[in-house]
């Protein structure tokens, strides 16, 4: 029970929300039939779709500052450990899902099982992507926020976004072409065959200089955490017991990621929203709209009381990462299971769609509902493990 009292339930509800959005735009019944919101930006631009992945990094730092409260914020071999260790496992589990994937899809096409399970994967397995990009955002993010402390944290995120911008600027990295220094130096350093490819070209969303704006963004949403929990917001030191009220949380939150949202859209004049690049911009709008959105969960939840509706975000939110890896799992087993029907080969995956929700919704709506659907299962066990207090902690 000192566990759950411990939660900011607005938090888990936040980022509950984020895992069901990753997952709906991430299983669609077909990816030939989306609705326009339910896209990726091609390049510059952001849709809702584009708000879910730099929403949970946002709930990363919050997160992050509540639980490296217990150290006070000293960076010691056990913290230091325990934060490598982390981040290292988040990246392990990633590969480890990617290597599920293809050794499952090969073996079940016939393959030699050396080949699926060994060359085809060493071959070909892409080192980065969410998973990665999250293990090292967390290692990172966390080592400077002790290394520097709290109050020096907004600096911190301002030297790495001032020296991204910079990089970007004096090698005109603004375009997707084999120009980019983002591509060049993924190419080099990962190699073709272990990178992302967008419109043809060697591109790595997950890249590895796109990390370091990535990590300012988790530190951001840990700026945020000292304006939950600090007496004198980010310039000030946690003392238990002197939290600031809910109504206070509210304000400082809203007026903190309003600034962030404006600052962020006047930044798109010289430096594209752009998520593929993780621009600066795209950091300080998508950290404004999280920081606005979480400031309104604590006013309707902490405030006005409201919390019945909470449940079903709530069941994902406190196991996140546990949820999002059966998502994967559960999407990689149905796409090797196949069988015939009147003379054509489906997968349950794609028997699902073809068969049942097309038909009877639609192109678009169909691939949606198969989406929801997925969401839907998967929450049949999330909620009887929160209903249990079951926390898988990864």
């Amino acid at each position: 029970m000192a566990e759950k009292k411990q939660r900011l339930l607005a938090l888990d509800v936040l980022r509950g929300i984020t895992i069901a959005g990753m997952i709906t735009v991430n299983n669609p019944g077909s990816w030939g039939h989306i609705f326009a919101p339910l896209r990726h930006a091609a390049w510059n631009g952001c849709t809702p779709t584009d708000l879910v992945f730099p929403f949970f990094v946002f709930c990363m730092g919050v997160a992050m500052y509540i639980s490296y409260r217990k150290y006070d914020f000293q960076l010691t071999a056990k913290t230091a450990w325990h934060a490598i260790y982390r981040g290292a496992l988040i990246i392990l589990i990633g590969w480890g899902l990617s290597w599920f994937g293809m050794a499952l899809r090969h073996l079940c096409a016939g393959d030699g099982f050396l080949y699926s399970v060994v060359q085809y994967p060493i071959e070909h397995l892409r080192y980065l992507g969410v998973f990665p990009r999250l293990g090292i955002v967390s290692a990172v993010a966390a080592l400077l926020l002790m290394a520097f402390k709290p109050k020096n944290t907004p600096w911190v995120i301002l030297t790495l976004l001032v020296g991204y911008c910079i990089l970007i600027s004096v090698t005109n990295s603004f375009e997707l072409n084999e120009d980019n220094i983002l591509s060049i130096v993924d190419l080099a350093v990962l190699g073709d065959g272990h990178m992302y490819h967008m419109g043809g070209i060697p591109f790595d969303p997950e890249g590895l200089l796109s990390t370091i704006p990535c990590i300012a963004h988790c530190l951001v949403g840990a700026c945020v955490g000292m304006l939950l929990y600090n007496k004198d917001g980010i310039c000030g030191k946690y003392i238990k017991g002197e939290e600031p009220d809910n109504w206070v949380r509210v304000n400082r939150v809203f007026i903190f990621s309003s600034i962030s949202l404006m600052a962020g859209f006047l930044l798109d004049y010289a430096y594209p929203i752009n998520k593929a690049m993780w621009s600066a911009s795209y950091v300080l709008v998508t950290c404004g709209l999280a920081g606005l959105l979480l400031a309104l969960l604590v006013w309707i939840i902490d405030i006005k009381g409201h919390k019945k509706w909470c449940v079903f975000f709530e069941s994902f939110g406190v196991n996140p990462l546990f949820i999002f890896c059966l998502s994967a799992i559960f999407v990689y087993i149905m796409g090797v299971i196949k069988f015939d029907v009147a003379g054509k080969t489906y997968n349950v995956w794609s028997a699902w769609y073809k068969l049942c929700m097309q038909p009877l919704l639609g192109d678009n709506l169909g691939s949606l509902a198969c989406a929801l659907s997925l969401v839907f299962v998967l929450w049949l066990i999330a909620h009887p493990l929160y209903k249990k207090r079951i926390y898988i902690k990864i």
